[in-house]
């Protein structure tokens, strides 16, 4: 692996950029760490929607795709609108999705509660196999605001990492639903509870940006949702810019934007070195019902900047904390994830600390 950098420009000294398992072959390798097309195509599994690749639908090359591989299993998204709804089982372990750009390679569906899924199914891309990689690809669920509980992710797998992709919604855009995850320099964009769930869930670099809801409608960005205080889960949302949609910033004054509020009793959910911009409410979070979870939640700031990072006007509730280098420390990647043990193995950049 290579050795640590020197400071960046936020004066972090614990970039990681990141070496690969043996077992990764070096034409793998270079697909792994360039945008170019300098690999042998046949090491890979290829989809086209124009029909020049082995399969023009990313599920049948999914399906396609060995059972409880212990390899990375390699397939390249072609630039193309994929109108699909890919669901990788617990028994599809190690699979990558390379895109050729987030702005060019898009998986789109428009499942919704209203039209009568689930919010668990009603997922454009759900993740149950283990190991799961994205970089450079758009998933977007386009059902629309009336269309209520409408997710673009699910992801219910262990050590499942997302680089340079956009997640794209409006209620419920995310399912971090449980276990270790990592994203990395993604945009995420929807209006209400729009990163959700129960994973340990590090997103890193990100573009975190609340849109236009319905009429009458507030935003909020995350709804946790740990039921007891002893597990080991939370959304952590460090280094990333808190930001809005030119409409949303253009109706701030009447429509209210939070960072977010308690799904479960044990809801917890930080924001660390973050950007957070003047559309957020003073307050900062919002409650679910009544007094649900205001004592026994745990939200918090740690240095984070910008308009709307203030914390002097903050909730007063029990569980919201403004905190010290220590108890941040307790949400970064090695720390929270346990990231050393397996990002290492992906070649996506993380921070390991603060």
């Amino acid at each position: 692996m290579l050795p640590k950098s020197g400071p960046n420009k936020k004066g972090h000294r614990n970039r990681r950029l990141l070496g690969f398992p043996r077992w990764l072959s070096r034409k793998a390798r270079r697909i792994l760490q360039s945008s170019d097309d300098e690999y042998d195509p046949s090491d890979v599994i290829t989809v086209a929607a124009d029909g020049t690749g082995n399969f023009s639908t990313i599920t049948d090359a999914i399906n396609f795709a060995p059972n409880n591989s212990l390899d990375r299993v390699i397939i390249l998204v072609r630039e193309g609108i994929y109108e699909e709804n890919v669901d990788i089982p617990s028994y599809k372990t190690n699979i990558v999705l390379l895109g050729d750009g987030s702005d060019v390679t898009f998986v789109t569906g428009n499942r919704s509660v209203v039209d009568g899924w689930t919010t668990f199914r009603s997922a454009t891309v759900a993740v149950s196999g283990e190991g799961f990689l994205a970089r450079d690809i758009t998933i977007e669920n386009s059902a629309g605001p009336v269309k209520h509980q409408a997710v673009a992710l699910r992801v219910n797998a262990d050590f499942a990492a997302f680089y340079r992709c956009s997640i794209n919604g409006y209620q419920d855009t995310l399912y971090v639903h449980s276990f270790r995850q990592f994203y990395r320099e993604c945009d995420i964009s929807g209006t209400i509870d729009y990163i959700f769930g129960n994973a340990a869930v590090v997103l890193q670099g990100c573009n975190i940006i609340s849109r236009m809801p319905m009429p009458g409608q507030f935003t909020v960005i995350t709804a946790q949702s740990r039921d007891i205080p002893d597990e080991n889960t939370g959304i952590s949302i460090q280094n990333c810019s808190i930001l809005a949609t030119d409409e949303l910033y253009g109706n701030s004054s009447s429509v209210k934007s939070y960072l977010g509020r308690p799904w479960r009793l044990s809801a917890r959910t930080v924001f660390l070195e973050s950007y957070i911009d003047d559309f957020i409410d003073p307050s900062g979070w919002t409650k679910w019902s009544g007094d649900q979870g205001l004592d026994t939640l745990y939200y918090g700031e740690y240095n984070n900047y910008g308009p709307g990072s203030g914390t002097d006007n903050r909730v007063t509730w029990p569980g919201f904390h403004v905190m010290d280098y220590d108890g941040a420390y307790n949400f970064t990647v090695s720390e929270f994830i346990t990231g050393e043990a397996w990002l290492e193995s992906t070649s996506f950049p993380y921070d390991d600390g603060i």
